[in-house]
């Protein structure tokens, strides 16, 4: 069977590659190769297999060159795009920076013009209770002289009649009598000066008490037009900071309950107003002025409260946000990850008190700040730490140098916001501090 599927194979092969012969001359002999058909068929394969691969390994070469091209040229694009994204956002940084300086001098000159308006409408006030004490003056002033007139009258009357009764009973030709009458008429002279001067002051007084009257109109419509900038001022002053407040998740009124305990001193002029001057029912004034003093009130209270929580950003250079707060990798992430250079500076975003500067198993070097009203901040990773425990710190103060301590991947700071020991998201306090200053 082999002999003859040999025979047959070769048959089948002779008709492609029939045998040949090659041959080689010298000077003194000729020889020749015989090349058979499966040795014709080796070669043929072998060479067909050389040159297949050259042709795929060489347009896997330049698929590769042309892959590798476009992947840079990709990669190139992505950077050119990321760092015009960077920029736009340390554009929009520095835009957000000044709005919030901008913001800032605009509060602190609504507070002047608040404190000027207060001190005009505290004068105002004394003033018009001057007006009343003096209004009230002339009108007892007047009552004294219409009834002083009212007996100056009477009295000459009376003389009156008694000079024409002695006249008529000795006559007149009794230089007693005419004594009498002369006596009777300078009395009656001096009585008539006196009723004159009394008319001329009731009449002056009454022209004073209308200018007086028309005086405390223009003070009351001044002091309207005072109570109404106040009123303006106040609105545009405590609504932002309140919702500033709600947006962080915060209780407004356990927020003021818990600065009003803590800051409890009276006095001055936050006090309530009394202007009432008969001891009666408080004015429409009063009421109105008390209510602006209580506006008054919060908004300091809501300052004071804004310097004590961390409404501000950790960092103040170029950064970019790495991760979130919420799920990551079927674990909770309790923060937010900022990630720039090798050292770059970290600021405390509130008023507290340091209560933690040291290692921390996965947090690295770790700086932990107390504030009020149950807050703490954590500062996570670092490479150097500037602060101490029970150092008191402030809003922007340096206190520490950005790093890559503890379980980290890469440079970068991980900032966490604690409520009465539950992590909150961070951005919701950033966000709410960036939208007001």
């Amino acid at each position: 069977m082999r002999t003859r599927f040999a025979i047959r194979l070769h048959a089948f092969l002779e008709r492609f590659f029939p045998e040949r012969r090659l041959f080689l001359r010298s000077d003194t002999d000729t020889r020749f190769i015989r090349l058979r058909p499966s040795t014709q068929l080796i070669a043929f394969v072998g060479s067909t297999v050389i040159v297949a691969w050259t042709i795929v390994a060489t347009a896997i070469l330049l698929m590769d060159s042309i892959g590798s091209g476009n992947f840079r040229e990709q990669a190139r694009r992505d950077q050119q795009t990321y760092e015009l994204r960077l920029n736009d956002l340390s554009d929009e940084r520095d835009a957000r920076t000044e709005e919030a300086l901008a913001a800032q001098t605009r509060f602190n000159s609504a507070l002047d013009q608040i404190s000027l308006m207060q001190s005009e409408l505290l004068a105002s006030e004394t003033r018009r209770r001057e007006l009343e004490t003096g209004i009230e003056v002339i009108q007892s002033t007047l009552r004294r002289t219409m009834k002083e007139r009212e007996l100056a009258r009477t009295e000459v009357d009376g003389l009156r009649n008694v000079s024409t009764d002695t006249a008529s009973a000795q006559g007149d030709a009794s230089p007693l009598g005419n004594e009498m009458v002369g006596v009777l008429s300078d009395a009656l002279q001096e009585t008539a000066a006196q009723r004159d001067e009394v008319i001329a002051s009731a009449k002056l007084a009454l022209r004073s008490a209308e200018d007086m009257q028309l005086e405390m109109a223009l003070m009351e419509e001044k002091n309207d037009q005072i109570f109404r900038q106040l009123e303006d001022a106040m609105t545009v002053s405590v609504a932002p900071l309140d919702k500033m407040f709600k947006a962080a998740g915060m209780n407004t009124d356990t927020l003021l309950e818990e600065v009003r305990r803590g800051y409890q001193g009276q006095g001055g002029p936050m006090m309530p107003l009394s202007f009432s001057t008969k001891g009666g029912e408080l004015t429409k004034e009063t009421v109105r002025a008390n209510r602006l003093l209580d506006q008054m009130d919060r908004l300091n209270m809501y300052r004071i409260a804004a310097e004590t929580a961390p409404f501000a950003n950790p960092l103040k250079s170029a950064f970019r946000y790495t991760s979130g707060f919420g799920m990551r990798w079927g674990r909770m992430h309790k923060g937010t990850d900022f990630a720039a250079r090798h050292g770059t500076p970290i600021y405390a975003t509130a008023e507290g008190v340091v209560v933690h500067a040291d290692w921390l198993s996965g947090y690295g070097r770790l700086i932990k700040i107390k504030h009020e009203f149950g807050i703490e901040t954590r500062y996570a990773h670092l490479a150097k730490i500037r602060v101490k425990v029970g150092q008191r710190v402030s809003r922007g103060d340096r206190i520490g140098d950005m790093g890559n301590s503890g379980r980290s991947t890469g440079t970068h700071l991980h900032y966490e916001v604690r409520v009465n020991g539950r992590a909150v998201n961070p951005m919701t306090f950033i966000k709410a501090g960036r939208d007001v200053f």
